[in-house]
């Protein structure tokens, strides 16, 4: 009972003090619901940032992950930390140049309305049938074994799934539809303090059972002596990460999730100002670097658990008796953490989940309102129709995402590898005509669409058929290849496709561009402390 108190007063603590801080700031118009008014400061960008991408697929995927490969999973992290100085030096500039309030609006001013429309709906039916699912279903299966909710609920497995899914996508849903970005980042800075303590209790106190009567100290022994491999940060060949997959997929899904990403970097869009966003983009970078302590630590101390503790390692199994990843991280939480604490890190749990559900459901929002419904639907329509059919399309999304989730995600094994793998679908085609956008000026519309789309294509074949990844040896390498191919194919297009004029970037004028004076310096010790990590670690 204790548990479930603290789990009700922190949930609802977090959304009291979001109502008050912004009641009365507008989300009536088109910037205030989508952008908070460009008034975001850079602590709360970096909270903001985190907790949208630090949620369940993180804690229950990654801990899964290094359960069962240990260390070199970190490198979805830490590579991220590299991404966001890249995005803070290069990516964000251009951003609030153009004054965007989406990546496919900036698309068109680059090449077309065309261009506009296609990636307007690759990026909502990716959120509603890839993402959104994924985090609903691993956050769902979080909760049911951290608060053994089949049994308080009197509810089969799957039964406590479906409940589960139905509340978050319920609770989510009203912070995207009522309060816009500005409550989905207000409420992100809190549950980020919240993840961020109860990560480092997990990691704390599953370290303390490992122990027993020892030292923590002697704890990292003997869970090298019991797995060897346990702390390489290089992959040996035939796990999901084996290193040279850090130099194809692994980098640039990470470049793609982190500079040009709809749903993550909506947020940086709101920025006050450059130097505002710089500094939050590069504060996040410093916390993905150190976010394996409470992504991947954890998981692979529950190995060496559950190898000496038969009851812990039967929480694990599933209904054929196998160890499942997904299920790692939740009984871990039940088994080291006491009562109220659980109840605590359950809600801050909760506020992950939610804070990446209603952050996505506002960045679905954004682009169909701007990008649709304003473009094509209705272009003579008020700020007051453009907003409600923002809210409009949430709804939708999220009733979709959460039929969606269980009948995509159950039952798999290995769920983080294949939610990346799945994401590998639309990245490396938008990530293509992105990047040969801002350095090749001439090529137009026309090459940027056919390249997204051949790109779709080729990518889809190879995902769902394995015969085409396995010509690479992994998917991560088959999507290293396709992104060159895809540059070449479209350099090649522009050649003969060109704009009537070379694209020349006009300054919106929305916000101050003075850039944050030690942003260049930040960003090179960043990029220094990745590369001294690996190198320390790559032996284990």
């Amino acid at each position: 009972m204790i548990t479930i108190i603290t789990f009700v007063l922190f949930t609802a603590l977090v959304a009291v003090l979001t109502w008050l801080i912004t009641r009365g700031k507008g989300t009536n118009t088109e910037d205030g619901f989508f952008l908070a008014g460009r008034s975001l400061t850079g602590l709360v960008i970096a909270g903001s940032l985190l907790l949208t991408n630090l949620s369940t697929e993180q804690l229950v995927g990654l801990n899964g992950g290094a359960f069962k490969e240990g260390l070199s999973v970190m490198c979805w992290e830490v590579i991220a930390g590299m991404s966001l100085v890249l995005m803070a030096l290069f990516f964000l500039p251009r951003y609030l140049k153009s004054g965007i309030a989406t990546i496919p609006q900036f698309l068109e001013e680059r090449y077309d309305a065309k261009v506009r429309a296609l990636t307007t709906a690759i990026f909502i039916v990716a959120y509603m049938l890839i993402l959104l699912p994924f985090v609903l279903y691993s956050g769902a299966q979080a909760l049911s074994d951290m608060l053994d909710l089949p049994a308080l609920l009197g509810l089969g497995g799957t039964q406590t799934i479906w409940a589960v899914v139905a509340f978050i996508a319920i609770v989510g849903s009203a912070y995207a539809i009522f309060g816009g970005l500005r409550a989905v980042a207000v409420s992100d800075t809190f549950n980020g303090l919240g993840l961020l303590i109860g990560g480092i209790m997990i990691t704390w106190f599953s370290l303390k059972y490992a122990a027993g009567d020892g030292s923590i100290g002697a704890v990292f022994k003997e869970i090298k002596a019991d797995n060897p491999d346990a702390f390489a940060s290089l992959g040996k060949p035939g796990e999901s990460v084996h290193w040279p997959t850090l130099f194809t997929g692994v980098l640039l899904l990470n470049f793609f999730y982190w500079c040009s990403n709809q749903q993550i970097i909506q947020r940086t869009f709101g920025a006050k100002n450059l130097a505002e966003g710089q500094k939050g983009v590069l504060l996040a970078a410093f916390f993905k670097i150190l976010a394996p302590l409470i992504l991947v630590l954890p998981g692979i101390v529950a190995l060496y658990v559950a190898n000496q503790n038969g009851d812990f390692n039967q929480s694990l199994l599933n209904d054929e008796g196998v160890r499942a990843d997904s299920k790692v991280y939740g009984s871990l939480v039940r088994l080291v953490l006491p009562g109220p604490l659980t109840g605590f890190f359950a809600a801050v749990v909760v506020g992950s989940i939610l804070s990446t559900f209603n952050s996505v459901l506002n960045s679905s929002a954004t682009l169909f309102s701007l990008g649709v419904y304003k473009k094509v639907i209705n272009k003579n329509a008020t700020t007051e129709e453009v907003v409600k059919s923002g809210r409009l399309c949430s709804a939708l999304v999220a009733l979709f995402a959460a039929i969606g989730a269980p009948l995509i995600f159950m039952g798999r094994d290995g769920i983080f590898a294949f939610f990346q793998v799945l994401n590998g679908v639309y990245f490396i085609p938008l990530l293509t005509i992105i990047l040969v956008g801002f350095f090749n000026r001439t090529a137009d519309g026309t090459s940027a669409f056919i390249t997204a789309i051949v790109g779709l294509v080729i990518m889809a074949f190879g995902t769902f058929y394995n015969g085409g990844i396995s010509l690479f040896g992994s998917g991560f390498h088959f999507m290293g290849a396709v992104f060159v191919f895809l540059v070449i194919l479209q350099v090649a297009l522009g050649t003969f496709m060109k704009r009537s004029e070379p694209y020349v970037q006009q300054d919106a004028g929305l916000v101050d561009l003075t850039p944050w004076k030690p942003a260049k310096l930040v960003g090179g010790l960043m990029v220094a402390i990745v590369l001294v990590l690996y190198l320390s670690l790559a032996k284990g």
